[in-house]
């Protein structure tokens, strides 16, 4: 296991503030190819609106072979700083839509480390990295997102699931979704995430003692916006803010679900036995 006094923090400070700006055209393709995955009827152009949360589809590394650690990620020390804790996970993250991305139209995207904090917890030593990316069109800001890279020591044994908490059960939408291998491999393809845990089954059980192979996280953000759009077609989304509490895997399916008060909507997904594994709020734009 990892000791604070090993890791040199004030070193991996000194990646606050590294700047990265990329390019992307925003293929129709990619979200063609992801409204498929998710079973959508319809099909989506150049020159449509980018739905929520698919901007993940976009800006994504694409290391060489020689630059990809053996867990499937990059390898730390580029634009990331190099975190000596080897296990990495995507455990919260919130966007703000100034003006809606348009697919197949060019797009910047400046990336930013705003923090690097060490913390210990009842799980070990974890190294906490938030990243900030602003994204334009015409020069004008169109989404502006943080995004909370956890790090932690990798388990040597496997332990059972963090302590779940129940789901409410009052929803005014839900949807019951059965996250098989074929839609976990396709999301990794498209967002060209090579982490095993997604779709190495033998890796996933026997490297990262997880029990099945693990649903994606911004997989879950997705599905409950989709529950959004799916439920309020015509309504446009402000914020959108999540939480990962407890992991959600390939053997057992999963429910999303929402509830409105006005125009902020609680958003949830519920276990096959009733617990949270994820949490997210939304702020919809007023009416005008």
């Amino acid at each position: 296991m990892s000791d604070n006094n090993a890791i040199d923090i004030d070193f991996l400070k000194t990646w606050i503030g590294k700047e990265r700006i990329r390019q992307d055209d925003l293929s129709p393709f990619k979200a063609q190819a992801l409204a498929a995955a998710l079973d959508r009827q319809s099909s989506l152009q150049a020159g449509d609106v980018l739905p929520p949360a698919w901007q993940w589809l976009y800006f994504v590394d694409t290391p060489l072979a020689s630059e990809t650690g053996v867990d499937g990620h990059p390898k730390t020390g580029g634009f990331l700083p190099p975190a000596p804790l080897p296990r990495r996970m995507w455990a919260a993250g919130k966007f703000e839509i100034s003006r809606p991305l348009i697919i197949g139209k060019s797009a910047e995207q400046t990336s930013t480390i705003k923090s690097v904090d060490l913390k210990s917890g009842k799980s070990g030593t974890l190294l906490f990295v938030t990243v900030e990316h602003n994204t334009r069109q015409d020069g004008e800001l169109c989404l502006s997102e943080q995004q909370n890279i956890v790090y932690r020591d990798m388990p040597t044994a496997a332990a059972p699931l963090p302590a779940g908490e129940a789901a409410a059960l009052d929803a005014d939408w839900q949807k019951e979704i059965t996250p098989d291998p074929v839609l976990l491999f396709r999301y990794s393809a498209l967002t060209y995430n090579g982490h095993r845990i997604h779709y190495d089954r033998d890796y996933a059980v026997n490297t990262e003692f997880y029990p099945a192979l693990v649903v994606h996280g911004p997989l879950l953000a997705t599905l409950l916006a989709e529950l959004v759009s799916q439920n309020i077609p015509q309504a446009q989304m402000e914020t959108f803010q999540f939480r990962a509490q407890r992991p959600s895997f390939d053997i057992d399916k999963f429910t999303v679900c929402g509830k409105r008060d006005g125009n902020s909507l609680s958003l949830w997904t519920r276990s096959h036995d009733g617990f949270i594994g994820m949490t997210a709020q939304v702020q919809l734009r007023a009416e005008k």
